[in-house]
């Protein structure tokens, strides 16, 4: 079967293989299974290349008991997605969701794409796990028609057992795994899916989260839980400017800390940051609390390097200039120059976000242990296969020696897949020869992020004389996350993809640019990446347009989108997100329902008590598309207060929209927390930073009072929903404020403007 996605899946009965005892044990029916890019089996042809090569991805297996065992390979942080792909393996098998258990996947590429950010995991592996379902369910169809000597036509799985349609008579899985575990696997074409009329669980039919109750009871096992004989603990003294080494240092009175055993160097990075650790002093002991006090106690003099004259404040000014001059152009259609030239009137404005940290509320830790040449790894990571090859780099072992085990994540937003912590504690444990729990405090997470990019913005937009866009021009320019693996690196041009090039209005004359910009610290993925600056630009500037044009924001929008249409990016690099163009075009008709329905729950038009406002923003992400309508009330001393934020999502086929209900939920504190009080700044190149108190997240009294989200039905493919909440919130947020207060907000965080109540 090949999915939407291109990959071909391969599904074998391997029940009769040593290789699978110690993850499902053995006996029963086990399936395993290969996902091919589609180019590589047609490289491959039909024949038997494919048999001789096999190594199983992922495993379901069924024992005589009737349990049925799904190894999960995604990481679970939250999102639900060890219990979403399971959920729609179980549907296609007809099993009962009681009677099935989940075994997480230890680190290794034998499981297929393991890396859970970007929102791929169900618009990847939805097709894949349907085709194992169904093909298990095949097999257990086929075993029934043998047990009854019937036609297999005759025989339909019900929830965890078979039924013969003319004679009524059934048979439990359990009962039915000897007969199967023997038989061939059905060809791909010999399968039926279900239609979605026949699904039990798909769609959202009350399954609940797997790891729910274990998570509220306090029975879930994260990252910190980890517990070894023998385990030392360990904390990591660390330059406060990216790339500084310790000059000298002085561990007397941190030795004299009762429980503290030794101090460490621990190497930095050669080069590029990348996924290495950025080097300093690690403290060992007994316990946490020595070694962090411990380490209050050294003295260390730091040679601080290159980075040690970054200034936010600085730099900010360098980006705005930037992006007032011409940039690498990376979408140009007609001619903008000679529209502006000739506009009737010029529209500009310039757009500022900060740096902005992740915070998930697990700090990075890890447990390492080294012994006879093999690292066992225990940690809360979004890419295990990451954790592997780069431990084994580290440690001069072979990836086959590093076995990463996946504890349950408590928070990533994209800063758990980077090892970088992994790597530190396995390097430890190599060299004390025990057992290592390395551990991060608030203030070293904040401090020694990946960062999300600054970035500036500039727009120019040209109006006729009748009030119709006839010119855009957006310039954008910030570290790239490529400055991280390549300090050259300086274009951003892939992240010109999220939100600048796919701009989706219909405008005659548009051009967009790239500035260039030099990174003085790590530059990472956080939930939703460039799309965060850039639709808050975007959409900030769609709405000057809407009152530069005399026109409610509503209709200016839905007149902008113009008729439903494939957007043609006119040539432009362009990735997608990883999605075929033809299941997943740029559609301005769905842009235009998402904005309707959020527009129509709101009660948009309606009128506001004085110093009140709502604010609309769109943008797709990830593949799906999100509107939003956010209310603000603007207090006497100029404080923001979100009594209602309705958003209206289009994520093509629903898999679990009790999930996606929580995750723009989710979106809309975390978009909140970002436009209200989001902001990393250096200075002397150390981050100025450290904890809550001055990084602050949305507090429970100024986080959006009541979040609806509106859901549309859909059988398109699945597109993603972790991440495509968060880009509409801060120009909603900021848009209200203006129709609030009069004030039209250019820069982020919202918490550095003096409001004032119209």
């Amino acid at each position: 079967m090949t999915t939407a996605t291109g990959a071909d899946v391969r599904v074998v009965n391997v029940s009769r293989r040593d290789l699978l005892k110690g993850l499902l044990g053995a006996g029963g029916l086990v399936l395993g299974v290969q996902l091919f890019p589609g180019a590589a089996r047609a490289a491959m042809g039909a024949g038997g290349a494919l048999a001789e090569t096999f190594a199983p991805d992922l495993f379901l297996s069924i024992d005589a008991s009737g349990l049925v065992s799904i190894v999960a390979h995604r990481s679970e942080m939250g999102t639900g997605i060890r219990t979403s792909l399971p959920m729609v393996l179980a549907d296609e098998l007809e099993a009962d969701w009681e009677r099935v258990t989940l075994t997480q996947a230890p680190g290794d590429a034998a499981y297929g794409d393991q890396n859970t950010d970007g929102s791929r995991s169900v618009r990847q592996f939805f097709g894949a796990m349907r085709q194992i379902g169904a093909t298990a369910r095949t097999m257990l169809e086929s075993a029934a028609a043998r047990a009854w000597n019937v036609d297999a036509s005759e025989c339909a799985a019900q929830n965890h057992e078979v039924v013969h349609g003319p004679s009524g008579r059934s048979i439990g899985f359990g009962d039915l795994v000897p007969i199967a575990a023997v038989l061939d696997t059905p060809d791909a074409a010999a399968v039926r899916l279900k239609d979605p009329s026949e699904w039990r669980y798909i769609g959202g039919k009350g399954v609940p989260l797997a790891d729910g109750r274990d998570i509220v009871t306090g029975k879930a096992g994260f990252g910190l839980d980890v517990v070894l004989e023998g385990m030392k603990f360990a904390t990591i003294e660390r330059c406060p400017v990216l790339g500084g080494a310790p000059k000298s240092f002085d561990d007397a009175e941190t030795l004299a800390v009762p429980g503290v055993e030794r101090v460490v160097p621990v190497p930095g990075y050669q080069g590029a940051p990348a996924f290495s650790p950025v080097g300093g002093l690690a403290v060992i002991g007994r316990d946490t609390w020595s070694v962090l006090q411990g380490r209050n106690a050294l003295e260390v003099e730091w040679e601080e390097g290159e980075h040690a004259s970054y200034d936010s404040r600085l730099f900010r000014r360098d980006l705005e200039r930037e992006v007032r001059k011409t940039g690498q152009v990376v979408r140009n259609r007609g001619d903008v120059d000679t529209a502006l030239a000739a506009a009737d009137t010029t529209l500009e404005a310039e757009y500022y976000c900060p740096h902005l940290a992740h915070a998930p509320m697990e700090p990075p830790c890890a447990v390492a242990r080294v012994a006879d040449g093999k690292c066992e790894v225990w940690a809360p990571t979004q890419s295990p296969q990451t954790a592997r090859a780069s431990v084994a780099q580290a440690l001069g072992l072979r990836p086959v020696d590093v076995t990463i085990h996946v504890t349950l994540l408590g928070g990533g937003f994209g800063r758990k897949s980077k090892p970088d912590y992994i790597v530190e504690a396995a390097v430890l444990a190599a060299v004390i020869e025990a057992p290592v729990k390395l551990v991060w405090t608030r203030e070293d997470d904040i401090r020694h992020d990946y960062y999300h990019s600054v970035s500036a913005q500039h727009y120019t937009a040209g109006l006729d004389a009748d009030g119709k866009l006839t010119a855009w021009r957006a310039r954008t320019a910030f570290p790239p996350i490529g400055s991280t693996f390549n300090p050259a690196s300086q274009l951003g041009i892939g992240e010109a993809g999220q939100g600048v090039i796919d701009m989706p209005y219909d405008v005659p004359n548009i051009r967009c640019e790239v500035g260039a910009a030099q990174g003085h610290v790590r530059i990472g993925w956080l939930r939703s990446v460039a799309n965060v600056y850039h639709a808050f630009a975007c959409s900030s500037f769609v709405d000057e347009i809407a009152h530069a044009r005399g026109l409610d924001p509503l209709d200016n929008l839905l007149d902008l989108l113009g008729p439903q249409q494939h957007v043609d990016l006119d040539g432009a690099r362009y990735g997608n997100y990883g999605g075929s163009p033809a299941d997943h075009p740029i559609d301005t008709g769905r842009f235009a329902h998402v904005v309707r329905l959020a527009a129509e729950k709101s009660g948009w038009g309606t009128a506001l008590g004085p110093g009140r406002g709502r604010g609309l923003a769109v943008h797709r992400s990830f593949l799906c598309y999100v509107a939003v309508v956010a209310q603000v009330e603007v207090q006497d001393d100029g404080s923001i207060l979100i009594p209602r934020i309705d958003m209206a999502v289009d994520a093509g086929q629903l898999i679990h929209p009790d999930r996606v209900v929580a995750q723009m939920e989710g979106a809309a504190v975390f978009g909140a927390s970002l436009a209200l009080t989001g902001e990393i700044t250096a200075k002397g190149g150390a981050i100025e930073q450290g904890n809550f108190d001055d990084y602050t997240i949305v507090r429970m009294n100024r986080a959006p009072r009541e979040v609806a989200v509106h859901l549309v039905e859909s059988h398109r493919p699945p597109g993603g929903v972790g991440e495509p909440g968060v880009p509409p919130i801060a120009p909603a947020l900021c848009n209200a404020v203006f129709a609030a207060t009069g004030q039209r907000i250019r820069s982020l965080p919202l918490s550095r403007h003096d409001l004032k109540r119209s």
